[in-house]
């Protein structure tokens, strides 16, 4: 069961605006009972969207429309408890928005939660509402779940409608949920996406590519792979990948938001703010070569998953401790990011679930399918879940 704030238990690093519900139903369904935060991104009729940055939703204009995403939740039974805090634009990894702070990782509380649907998952984590709608463009629902012990969906770039949606570079931009548990997950999928186009056929899993996460984290996916029957396939990604999807990234970051940037300095914290910058040295030529160099990487990636479910780490490392700082979230975000921008850049749809804990924290397993195995993947991710949770069972009763 959940447990909705009331306005006056409000914690505004989570909520930017908070209701009982702050948006009703509007029609009975298969997520009747159901409460959700939705990521400060998507338009709400009535309200104006702030993308967690302070001052950007004066003189926007109010929605007269809902998102389609939240419509459909909201067609689907579905309550919407609140509009949830995210990193600036949605420009960050961390859960550290600079003027309304960073909520607390309730499975970690030292640590920090992971972003940038840093508000919605920690309404989902704490027990507040049952699904957390957010965004995924590098990262930002796989992080999250990983570092608060959740359940999360990155669809198939442009399966799921995003009218509505404030971008940050639409290549990439793909909508995502967090919830507690595989059901939920499931049930949400059945009401936002469209029938699966294929199914995959097996696992698949990269060696080489586990080695960028801590060794109890690859071990532990090495481990499962092994459990389920993973075929081993070579992904092989190149430096110039990730340097390519920061450069598409950041052009299409300026293209979108660059003028009000520019129009209003000292506004965003730093990290996000050094990435707007870096966004502004990004000219339309290096972003078409950068492109040139994704759209063979996506054939490369597309090649290795195949008909299969590929699993990796979600993340390289548990969330690192909220009092590390800046220099250390980079160090981790960059780590991160030469796993998590696979899918963004060949635009696979990615299942995170709960996986172990390291040091103190959660980390999480992350499946990758062909494009337009939602459905397919969740199951499966939930079918290894089990197989996980059973070798644990037996592990612990040798003992």
């Amino acid at each position: 069961m959940t447990r909705p704030a009331t306005v006056e238990q409000v914690d505004t690093r989570v909520w930017r605006l908070i209701g009982a519900p702050l948006v009703e139903a509007t029609a009975p369904g298969p997520l009747t009972g159901r409460t959700v935060a939705v990521k400060d991104l998507y338009a709400l009729a009535g309200f104006t969207v702030g993308a967690g940055v302070p001052g950007y939703e004066l003189g926007r204009p109010t929605a007269t429309a809902d998102a389609a995403v939240p419509a459909r939740l909201l067609a689907a039974g579905a309550r919407i408890t609140g509009i949830a805090q995210t990193d600036e634009f949605a420009y960050s990894l961390t859960g550290a928005n600079g003027r309304y702070g960073m909520p607390v990782n309730p499975a970690a509380p030292e640590r920090i939660p992971g972003g940038s649907t840093s508000g919605s998952a920690v309404a989902v984590a704490g027990g507040e509402v049952d699904i957390g709608l957010g965004t995924d463009t590098a990262g930002s629902i796989r992080v999250p779940a990983s570092y608060q012990g959740l359940c999360g969906i990155r669809g198939t770039h442009g399966r799921a409608d995003t009218t509505g949606l404030l971008p940050l570079a639409q290549s990439f931009d793909t909508v995502g949920w967090v919830t507690r548990d595989g059901a939920t997950l499931a049930s949400v999928a059945e009401c936002v996406l469209d029938g699966d186009t294929s199914t995959p056929t097996g696992f698949a899993v990269d060696p080489a590519l586990c080695d960028h996460a801590d060794t109890p984290i690859a071990a532990a996916v090495r481990a499962t792979a092994t459990a389920v029957g993973a075929v081993p396939v070579a992904v092989r990604p190149a430096e110039t990948w990730l340097a390519a999807f920061r450069a598409v990234q950041g052009f299409e970051a300026w293209t979108n938001h660059g003028d009000w940037v520019a129009a209003h300095p000292g506004l965003l914290a730093p990290d996000v703010a050094a990435r707007f910058a870096f966004a502004a040295t990004v000219t339309a030529e290096r972003a078409g070569a950068a492109r040139a160099v994704l759209a063979e990487a996506s054939e490369r990636i597309r090649a290795a998953v195949g008909d299969r479910a590929l699993l990796l780490p979600a993340c390289a490392t548990p969330p690192p401790s909220r009092t590390a700082g800046r220099s250390v979230w980079e160090t981790t975000r960059a780590r991160t990011l030469r796993l998590t921008c696979l899918a963004s850049i060949a635009g696979l749809p990615a299942v995170t679930v709960p996986l172990g804990r390291h040091a103190g924290a959660p980390f999480g397993l992350c499946l990758l399918g062909a494009r337009g195995t939602d459905h397919s993947l969740i199951r499966l991710a939930l079918g290894v879940a089990a197989v996980v949770a059973e070798e644990s069972h037996h592990s612990e009763d040798s003992r």
